[in-house]
């Protein structure tokens, strides 16, 4: 019997379905830009499970103790040495990540408790927890919007996370959650304090992170519990900064019924992949981040020295969110941060999106202007508007943009040996749609606009490598529609800015595996009404 197998329970059949159903239709509604409005948006809707772990019934094996990998760990290799092929297997797939991570990371996240009671109030929220024979309480602040609900909810960890402001005028409610309430700062390890160890033991070796995600779970439970005639259970969404970034990104990947996941400004032990906090000049050391306080679980005190032996990395508990909403906002300013560690964590769990069919749901934000910690900044405003336009409220197109800062630019080549699966049972992947014609029978390039403004677009361009063999380089030839004009573009080289425009691999983004796919992006000016257009792929 797997470890953590006492405390969880088994979801219906039926929701685990659900969730298969779910990748299909979000591989097809968000990849065909002339997919209606409304078949993407039912498809962000749907792509939070009505489960907390859908894959709580699949069968972890011990996986023993893992080799030293200096690369980042295979998220779509299994336990048992194979690759999944299917997108079926990614639900059991995750559940080993789920447990891996817990054993060596975060500590063990209890499932639902045995007794769940509270109330929902337009200004707040209480829980009670009764578990194994213990009880516990705690509550939360509520902060509605303008006009008639239901409003969906966004659970504001510590009053630090996304613009208030903004999730307010955006329609959503506001859930003010106090961490420490449920895991207390400032405790020994064997002495750990709030709601969660009142229940769980004090000397629990779970850390604050994971106490604060069964934090943010049970509040949904309540929620659940109150029919939803206030706020809605089925469109929830998890924000923090800092600390509080590191735990709404543990929240996110830990429950599914979160439709929308925006840590903010993480740093060691939020989102940074550990493998790469060691030579980011001025990022906290990962001994630091364990020792600061009880964050992580206290088996990653172990790891701590020799992050190459983990058996899991960031970028995998990324790909735990998938396919839901995820929004990861950082700071290159401050080197404590380690953004250039997120970047890596992000790149690489959106390549779960991309097997899963749901590239357009992770977004990326880095390049700010402002450097002063957890500010509000005007550049995340509009990714932070159209996320939950499209996974809380059922409207709208999710940002799908990857802004990354020079100043903390990492490259995944350099990190991983694995390639990015195409996998069977989603329709077609979300890589920009079917390649235009002209291409050779070596690899094929199609395009998608990923988001637009007044005045300026953001696109993309996706490779296929078609062949048998590895593809050992490419080169994509396109013609850019009157007016518009490349001002930045990445992955990529590219000769001449306007009309006929040819762009070459950059060096860590050449080597395409069969029937794999790589991409470039760019933004440019002019209007994006026109896709560019002649596409072929030598």
């Amino acid at each position: 019997m797997r470890f953590s197998l006492r405390y969880r329970y088994k979801p219906r059949a039926l929701a685990a379905a659900a969730a298969l159903v779910t990748a299909a239709s979000l591989a097809t509604a968000s990849l065909a830009p002339q997919a209606s409005a409304t078949a993407r948006q039912a498809a962000a809707v749907q792509a939070a499970p009505a489960v907390e772990d859908d894959g709580a019934d699949c069968a972890v094996p011990d996986p023993g103790a893992s080799p030293a990998n200096a690369k980042l760990p295979d998220p779509f290799k299994k336990l048992d040495g194979t690759r999944i092929s299917t997108a079926s297997d990614w639900r059991c797939r995750r559940a080993e990540i789920r447990e891996q991570a817990e054993r060596s990371v975060y500590g063990q996240k209890p499932a639902k408790p045995a007794g769940i009671t509270g109330t929902v109030s337009a200004t707040g929220i209480t829980v009670n927890v009764t578990d194994q024979g213990k009880s516990a309480a705690f509550s939360a602040k509520v902060e509605l919007p303008s006009g008639s609900g239901p409003f969906p909810a966004v659970v504001v960890l510590g009053g630090l996370g996304a613009d208030t402001a903004t999730i307010k005028a955006s329609g959503a409610a506001v859930v003010n959650f106090d961490p420490y309430t449920v895991g207390r700062e400032g405790t020994a390890r064997n002495n750990k304090q709030g709601a969660f160890y009142s229940v769980y033991g004090s000397s629990s070796s779970t850390g604050l992170l994971m106490a604060w995600s069964w934090g943010v779970s049970r509040i949904i439970d309540v929620i659940e519990q109150s029919g939803g005639s206030l706020l809605k259970a089925d469109a929830t969404g998890v924000t923090g900064c800092s600390r509080f970034g590191k735990g709404a990104f543990v929240a996110g990947a830990f429950d599914q019924r979160i439709d929308l996941t925006m840590p903010i400004e993480s740093g060691s032990g939020g989102a940074p992949v550990f493998r790469g906090i060691p030579g980011e000049s001025g990022g906290q050391p990962l001994s630091s981040a364990y020792s600061e306080q009880p964050w992580l679980g206290d088996a990653f005190g172990s790891f701590t020295g020799s992050p190459a032996t983990l058996p899991v990395d960031t970028h995998e508990i990324v790909g735990m969110v998938a396919p839901r909403g995820l929004f990861v906002m950082e700071n290159p300013h401050v080197d404590w941060l380690s953004a250039r560690s997120g970047s890596v964590a992000a790149l690489g769990g959106a390549e779960v999106y991309k097997a899963l069919g749901a590239g357009s749901n992770i977004s990326y934000w880095s390049d700010v202007q402002d450097g002063t910690h957890c500010a509000a900044r005007s550049e995340w405003k509009a990714p932070l508007q159209q996320s939950i336009s499209t996974f809380l409220l059922n409207t709208g197109t999710a940002p799908g943009v990857f802004r990354v800062s020079p100043l903390k630019s990492g490259d995944l080549s350099s990190w991983k040996d694995w390639q990015t699966p195409v996998l069977t049972g989603i329709g077609n992947p979300d890589n920009g749609g079917d390649p235009d014609d002209g291409s050779d029978a070596t690899c094929t390039a199609g395009y998608r606009t990923v988001q637009s403004w007044s005045g300026g677009f953001q696109g993309e361009v996706t490779i296929r490598n078609n062949s048998s063999t590895t593809l050992n380089g490419w080169t994509v030839a396109m013609t850019l529609a009157a007016g518009q004009s490349i001002s930045s573009l990445w992955n990529g080289v590219n000769t001449g800015t306007s009309g006929s425009v040819t762009v070459r691999n950059a060096p860590w983004a050449g080597t395409t595996a069969p029937d794999g796919t790589t991409t470039f992006g760019f933004t440019a000016t002019g209007s994006p009404t026109t896709a560019p257009g002649n596409l072929t792929c030598t």
